[in-house]
């Protein structure tokens, strides 16, 4: 997830503008959605990128790193968490139940790497045990509220620091396992 300094993933009002990525961080979010196994979404931030990249390189004019991009994020299978109907398309299902019994089911299905995007989802699936990984990429911002990316927990959740990385513009990845 992309973080601001003082841990919003959106500013007041859903601003995203302060996590605008350097072409070597986009780069890098590309290559994470094309090894992805299945992305896990929830309907907010599923409805944002759903409203833009299954088009995005059909666009005049866009680059062809966008191009790449939407190709990938098309290519990857979604679960879209909600708790009510909405219709979704392309390679992208529903889930309107219980997202930590879901994710629970498709962890023991063992299909690959799995990526939960989403504060709330990501919430839910942290307070269940079931996120093995943590990646943050930290922008050099205070937004003063918004969405938090970390909510509050019933129990510690002890990190391995696994990888860090610079970007251009202070931007820095740190990447955890979660010690079990």
């Amino acid at each position: 997830m992309n973080v601001s300094l003082d841990g919003y993933t959106a500013a007041p009002g859903d601003d995203l503008g302060w996590s605008a990525p350097s072409d070597e961080l986009f780069q890098f979010w590309s290559d994470r959605v094309a090894a992805t196994g299945l992305a896990l979404y929830g309907r907010r931030l599923w409805e944002g990128m759903n409203a833009h990249w299954p088009t995005a390189d059909q666009q005049p004019g866009v680059s062809p790193a966008h191009a790449e991009y939407a190709r990938r994020w098309r290519a990857v299978p979604k679960v879209v968490f909600s708790s009510t109907e909405r219709p979704v398309d392309g390679n992208t299902r529903l889930v309107t139940g219980d997202a930590v019994a879901e994710i629970t089911r498709l962890k023991a299905e063992d299909g690959g790497d799995m990526d939960v995007a989403g504060a709330t989802l990501a919430a839910a699936a942290v307070r269940a045990g079931l996120v093995d990984e943590f990646v943050l990429v930290t922008h050099p911002v205070l937004v003063g509220g918004g969405t938090p990316f970390f909510t509050a927990l019933d129990d510690w959740v002890d990190l391995a620091l696994v990888e860090t990385r610079a970007f251009p513009d202070g931007v820095l990845l740190t990447r955890y396992e979660t010690r079990r």
